[in-house]
Protein backbone atom coordinates (compact mmCIF):
# COMPACT_ATOMS: atom_id res chain seq x y z
CA UNK A 1 0.00 0.00 0.00
CA UNK A 2 2.70 2.40 1.00
CA UNK A 3 4.60 1.43 -2.54
CA UNK A 4 1.08 1.84 -4.52
CA UNK A 5 1.52 6.10 -2.82
CA UNK A 6 4.75 6.37 -3.55
CA UNK A 7 4.15 5.72 -6.91
CA UNK A 8 1.00 7.92 -6.74
CA UNK A 9 2.57 10.64 -5.76
CA UNK A 10 5.87 10.37 -8.02
CA UNK A 11 3.10 10.43 -11.06
CA UNK A 12 1.30 13.72 -9.66
CA UNK A 13 4.69 15.77 -9.17
CA UNK A 14 5.90 14.63 -12.72
CA UNK A 15 3.06 16.15 -13.84
CA UNK A 16 2.93 18.75 -12.04
CA UNK A 17 6.45 20.19 -12.88
CA UNK A 18 5.53 19.10 -16.72
CA UNK A 19 2.82 21.66 -16.59
CA UNK A 20 4.97 24.10 -15.10
CA UNK A 21 7.38 23.40 -17.33
CA UNK A 22 5.05 23.83 -20.27
CA UNK A 23 3.38 27.35 -19.18
CA UNK A 24 6.64 28.74 -18.77
CA UNK A 25 7.88 27.59 -22.24
CA UNK A 26 4.52 29.84 -23.58
CA UNK A 27 5.43 32.19 -21.25
CA UNK A 28 8.33 32.96 -22.98
CA UNK A 29 7.05 32.90 -26.54
CA UNK A 30 4.65 35.70 -25.60
CA UNK A 31 6.85 37.71 -23.30
CA UNK A 32 7.24 40.24 -25.82
CA UNK A 33 3.46 41.39 -25.81
CA UNK A 34 4.23 42.41 -22.32
CA UNK A 35 3.32 46.12 -21.21
CA UNK A 36 5.75 45.84 -17.97
CA UNK A 37 9.07 46.12 -20.01
CA UNK A 38 10.26 49.18 -21.94
CA UNK A 39 12.99 48.84 -25.06
CA UNK A 40 14.68 51.54 -27.06
CA UNK A 41 13.88 50.63 -30.32
CA UNK A 42 15.11 52.55 -33.11
CA UNK A 43 13.05 53.99 -35.12
CA UNK A 44 12.06 53.31 -38.89
CA UNK A 45 13.45 55.82 -41.59
CA UNK A 46 11.64 54.94 -44.56
CA UNK A 47 8.06 55.98 -45.29
CA UNK A 48 6.16 55.72 -48.45
CA UNK A 49 4.47 58.59 -50.06
CA UNK A 50 0.41 59.01 -49.37
CA UNK A 51 0.61 56.68 -46.52
CA UNK A 52 0.76 56.71 -42.61
CA UNK A 53 3.85 56.34 -41.21
CA UNK A 54 5.04 56.15 -37.16
CA UNK A 55 7.80 58.36 -36.32
CA UNK A 56 8.87 56.55 -33.61
CA UNK A 57 10.97 58.12 -30.33
CA UNK A 58 11.29 55.98 -27.10
CA UNK A 59 13.21 57.27 -24.08
CA UNK A 60 13.15 54.43 -20.88
CA UNK A 61 13.61 55.57 -16.92
CA UNK A 62 17.01 53.69 -15.71
CA UNK A 63 14.94 53.35 -12.19
CA UNK A 64 11.28 52.15 -13.23
CA UNK A 65 10.72 52.16 -9.57
CA UNK A 66 10.48 55.78 -9.43
CA UNK A 67 7.74 58.58 -10.24
CA UNK A 68 8.16 60.44 -12.74
CA UNK A 69 6.42 62.81 -15.23
CA UNK A 70 7.21 64.09 -18.64
CA UNK A 71 6.08 66.27 -21.39
CA UNK A 72 7.41 65.97 -24.84
CA UNK A 73 8.36 68.28 -27.93
CA UNK A 74 8.80 67.54 -31.22
CA UNK A 75 10.98 69.79 -34.33
CA UNK A 76 11.36 69.44 -37.68
CA UNK A 77 14.62 70.27 -40.30
CA UNK A 78 13.55 70.00 -43.49
CA UNK A 79 15.79 68.44 -46.49
CA UNK A 80 18.02 71.48 -47.40
CA UNK A 81 16.75 73.58 -44.66
CA UNK A 82 19.40 75.09 -41.84
CA UNK A 83 17.11 75.47 -39.04
CA UNK A 84 14.43 73.32 -37.08
CA UNK A 85 11.13 74.35 -36.51
CA UNK A 86 8.43 73.50 -33.55
CA UNK A 87 5.76 70.98 -34.69
CA UNK A 88 4.43 69.63 -32.06
CA UNK A 89 3.82 69.40 -28.10
CA UNK A 90 2.31 66.33 -25.87
CA UNK A 91 1.89 67.39 -21.62
CA UNK A 92 -0.51 67.46 -19.18
CA UNK A 93 -2.83 69.22 -21.02
CA UNK A 94 -2.61 67.00 -23.98
CA UNK A 95 -1.61 66.90 -27.65
CA UNK A 96 -0.53 70.38 -29.54
CA UNK A 97 0.11 70.70 -33.51
CA UNK A 98 2.68 73.56 -33.34
CA UNK A 99 2.85 73.79 -37.47
CA UNK A 100 0.10 74.46 -39.94
CA UNK A 101 2.77 72.08 -42.27
CA UNK A 102 1.54 69.24 -39.75
CA UNK A 103 -2.19 70.36 -39.15
CA UNK A 104 -4.62 67.48 -38.57
CA UNK A 105 -2.33 65.42 -39.93
CA UNK A 106 0.17 64.06 -36.53
CA UNK A 107 -1.70 61.84 -34.29
CA UNK A 108 -0.29 61.05 -30.69
CA UNK A 109 1.00 57.00 -31.30
CA UNK A 110 2.79 57.09 -27.81
CA UNK A 111 2.05 56.29 -24.09
CA UNK A 112 -1.68 56.64 -23.06
CA UNK A 113 -1.40 55.71 -19.06
CA UNK A 114 -0.81 59.07 -17.28
CA UNK A 115 1.90 61.79 -17.57
CA UNK A 116 5.08 58.98 -16.83
CA UNK A 117 5.36 59.03 -20.26
CA UNK A 118 8.04 56.81 -22.23
CA UNK A 119 7.07 56.64 -25.69
CA UNK A 120 6.59 59.53 -27.42
CA UNK A 121 5.91 58.13 -31.02
CA UNK A 122 3.81 60.20 -33.48
CA UNK A 123 2.48 58.85 -36.80
CA UNK A 124 2.03 60.85 -39.52
CA UNK A 125 -1.13 61.23 -42.31
CA UNK A 126 -0.30 61.02 -45.74
CA UNK A 127 3.08 61.50 -45.87
CA UNK A 128 4.31 63.96 -49.12
CA UNK A 129 8.13 64.28 -50.04
CA UNK A 130 7.66 67.24 -48.40
CA UNK A 131 8.07 65.38 -44.73
CA UNK A 132 11.44 64.56 -45.43
CA UNK A 133 13.93 65.43 -43.06
CA UNK A 134 15.15 65.63 -39.30
CA UNK A 135 13.09 64.99 -36.59
CA UNK A 136 13.88 65.47 -32.82
CA UNK A 137 11.78 64.68 -30.11
CA UNK A 138 12.92 65.99 -26.51
CA UNK A 139 11.71 64.13 -23.46
CA UNK A 140 11.17 66.76 -20.67
CA UNK A 141 11.44 64.45 -17.57
CA UNK A 142 10.62 64.88 -13.80
CA UNK A 143 11.59 62.06 -11.15
CA UNK A 144 10.16 62.67 -7.90
CA UNK A 145 12.22 60.89 -4.80
CA UNK A 146 11.78 60.61 -1.32
CA UNK A 147 11.36 63.63 0.78
CA UNK A 148 9.41 65.17 -2.25
CA UNK A 149 12.97 65.63 -4.07
CA UNK A 150 12.69 66.33 -8.02
CA UNK A 151 15.59 65.61 -10.75
CA UNK A 152 14.87 67.07 -13.66
CA UNK A 153 16.59 65.36 -16.66
CA UNK A 154 16.44 65.87 -21.02
CA UNK A 155 16.59 63.52 -23.22
CA UNK A 156 16.06 64.14 -26.95
CA UNK A 157 16.40 61.23 -29.65
CA UNK A 158 16.69 62.05 -33.72
CA UNK A 159 15.12 60.09 -36.45
CA UNK A 160 16.24 61.08 -40.03
CA UNK A 161 13.31 60.16 -42.39
CA UNK A 162 13.13 59.29 -46.26
CA UNK A 163 9.70 59.69 -48.16
CA UNK A 164 9.71 57.41 -51.21
CA UNK A 165 7.98 56.55 -54.21
CA UNK A 166 7.91 52.89 -53.27
CA UNK A 167 8.32 50.81 -50.15
CA UNK A 168 11.55 49.33 -50.54
CA UNK A 169 13.38 46.75 -47.71
CA UNK A 170 17.21 47.10 -47.32
CA UNK A 171 20.30 44.39 -46.38
CA UNK A 172 20.07 45.77 -43.07
CA UNK A 173 16.46 45.20 -42.13
CA UNK A 174 16.17 42.43 -43.98
CA UNK A 175 19.62 40.88 -42.04
CA UNK A 176 18.05 42.27 -38.74
CA UNK A 177 15.03 40.53 -39.18
CA UNK A 178 16.62 37.25 -39.77
CA UNK A 179 18.75 37.69 -36.92
CA UNK A 180 15.80 38.35 -34.43
CA UNK A 181 13.81 35.03 -35.94
CA UNK A 182 17.37 32.88 -34.60
CA UNK A 183 17.51 34.56 -31.59
CA UNK A 184 14.29 33.65 -30.89
CA UNK A 185 14.87 29.82 -31.96
CA UNK A 186 17.99 29.55 -30.11
CA UNK A 187 16.39 30.71 -26.79
CA UNK A 188 13.45 28.03 -27.45
CA UNK A 189 15.99 25.44 -27.61
CA UNK A 190 17.83 26.40 -24.66
CA UNK A 191 14.59 26.43 -22.49
CA UNK A 192 13.46 23.22 -23.98
CA UNK A 193 17.05 21.70 -23.60
CA UNK A 194 16.70 23.12 -19.78
CA UNK A 195 13.34 21.35 -19.77
CA UNK A 196 14.81 18.34 -20.50
CA UNK A 197 17.37 18.20 -17.95
CA UNK A 198 15.42 19.34 -15.33
CA UNK A 199 13.26 16.76 -16.14
CA UNK A 200 15.85 13.86 -15.73
CA UNK A 201 17.23 15.21 -12.93
CA UNK A 202 13.82 15.25 -11.07
CA UNK A 203 12.80 11.62 -12.64
CA UNK A 204 16.20 10.30 -11.01
CA UNK A 205 15.62 11.54 -8.10
CA UNK A 206 12.16 10.10 -7.64
CA UNK A 207 13.49 6.49 -8.68
CA UNK A 208 15.93 7.05 -6.04
CA UNK A 209 13.74 7.81 -3.71
CA UNK A 210 11.15 4.91 -4.82
CA UNK A 211 14.27 2.60 -4.37
CA UNK A 212 15.00 3.67 -0.98
CA UNK A 213 11.50 3.15 0.15
CA UNK A 214 11.23 -0.57 -1.34
CA UNK A 215 14.80 -1.30 0.56
CA UNK A 216 13.44 0.89 3.72
CA UNK A 217 10.05 -1.22 3.57
CA UNK A 218 11.77 -4.69 2.74
CA UNK A 219 14.02 -4.39 5.27
CA UNK A 220 11.28 -3.55 8.03
CA UNK A 221 8.80 -6.82 6.56
CA UNK A 222 12.32 -8.69 6.82
CA UNK A 223 12.87 -7.65 10.38
CA UNK A 224 9.00 -8.34 11.21
CA UNK A 225 9.29 -11.65 9.72
CA UNK A 226 12.65 -12.30 11.21
CA UNK A 227 11.22 -11.23 14.70
CA UNK A 228 7.62 -13.20 14.47
CA UNK A 229 10.41 -16.65 13.83
CA UNK A 230 12.16 -15.58 16.91
CA UNK A 231 9.01 -15.37 18.68
CA UNK A 232 7.53 -18.70 17.72
CA UNK A 233 10.82 -20.67 18.22
CA UNK A 234 10.46 -19.04 22.06
CA UNK A 235 7.13 -20.46 22.43
CA UNK A 236 8.10 -23.85 21.25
Amino acid sequence: MKLFFLRSNKKMAYKAVFHLLILALLSSLFVGESDGACAEVDSDTEAVAGKGFKVGCISCKRRSEVPGSATVEWYFRARGEADFVHIYSYNEDGPTVEHDHFMDRIDWNGSKRGNDIQDASIYLLNVTFNDSGTYRCFFNRILTYENDFEYSTVVNKVVHLTVVAKATRGTASIVSEVMMYVSIIGLQVWLLIEMIYCYRKIAAAGEEALREAANAEYLAIASESKDNMAGVQVGE
